[in-house]
């Protein structure tokens, strides 16, 4: 059973945005470089990598499927430790304003949004999201490709549909929304996502002597692929 909103009224919720790994079902761009059944591998070493953040936090979590016939799979990744609560049609935006909108006629107040393709966040980053939110508005994780690797708020977003979502431009367009309406803004430190094939080659060097099992595999894994669509160039 799913734990009851009352319960958790007072602690930051973490909700997690995630996607049943399938191939060729997401990770597009990095499909296009390594080929679909690598990009299927490391989807899902980066939601095993989330899975070892999610052990590290102690508040409320809530899983968002991005299909309604996958809440089974989200249930088995966390079992009662999580709410399930799978996302509607929509783009990111306007599926993102939904779950704030729903969590929110629930009881919470502080909600930390993620994905589940950053695999180099540094330790206690959700903490320090949580914090964040006892002194601003709206806390945001930036990352390298100048988009977001959390946004939290204490309160309603912005619209969020119109936003440039996928693209460079929207960390700072998220961040210039927020501010339009007077919104207080903490930022955390500059991370990273696994969207292309270079993005690999950036995540194992963040990850050298990182020693989890999840991290471990991620980065055989790139180095299986980076292999692969060498010998496919040259073939």
């Amino acid at each position: 059973m799913n734990p009851t909103p009352a319960a958790a009224n007072r602690d930051a919720v973490l909700v997690v945005f995630c996607r049943r790994p399938q191939p060729g079902v997401g990770k597009q761009r990095l499909a296009a470089s390594v080929g679909r059944e690598a990009a299927h591998a490391i989807a899902c070493a980066l939601l095993a990598c989330t899975l070892e953040d999610l052990a590290g936090w102690a508040g409320p979590i809530v899983l968002a499927p991005a299909a309604a016939q996958d809440v089974d799979w989200a249930r088995s990744l966390l079992g009662p430790r999580a709410r399930v609560l799978p996302q509607p049609d929509g783009n990111l935006g306007e599926r993102l304003e939904a779950i704030d909108r729903a969590l929110r006629q629930d009881g919470h107040a502080r909600l930390l949004f993620i994905g589940t393709d950053a695999p180099a966040l540094p330790a206690g980053f959700f903490a320090a999201a949580a914090a964040a939110l006892e002194r601003a508005d709206v806390v945001l994780g930036p990352a390298r490709d100048g988009g977001v690797t959390l946004m939290g708020t204490r309160r309603a977003w912005p619209s969020l549909g119109a936003l440039p979502w996928s693209t460079p431009s929207l960390g700072a367009a998220l961040e210039a929304a927020c501010r339009a309406r007077g919104d207080s803004i903490a930022r955390l430190a500059e991370s990273g996502d696994v969207d292309e094939a270079a993005d690999l080659d950036w995540a194992c060097e963040a990850l050298a002597g990182d020693a989890r099992a999840a991290r471990r595999e991620l980065c055989r894994l790139a180095g299986q692929a980076r292999q692969g669509a060498a010998t496919a160039e040259r073939a």
